[in-house]
């Protein structure tokens, strides 16, 4: 009996950090997406950062394509 409520103890404190890592780590991503939308949007660089997402599209599709390829291979 008392190893039973050990268990529970350690299963609920070991879900609670985990909880909280998880939702410290989705408000670090919502600040990070905030803030790279304001210097994308609000700055007066837009039509350098523009250049730069045309930039990578065509190696990104290449990559996606080789990675396409290994998958249907299997």
């Amino acid at each position: 009996m008392a190893d039973e409520v050990k268990k529970e103890e350690k299963s609920c404190c070991a879900d609670g950090k985990k909880a909280m890592s998880t939702a410290l780590k989705v408000l670090l991503g919502i600040v990070m997406l905030v803030l790279a939308g304001y210097l994308l949007l609000g700055r007066s660089w837009w039509q350098h950062s523009w250049l730069l997402i045309k930039g990578c599209a065509g190696p990104f599709l290449v990559l996606a394509a080789v990675i396409t390829f290994a998958i249907a291979k299997e």
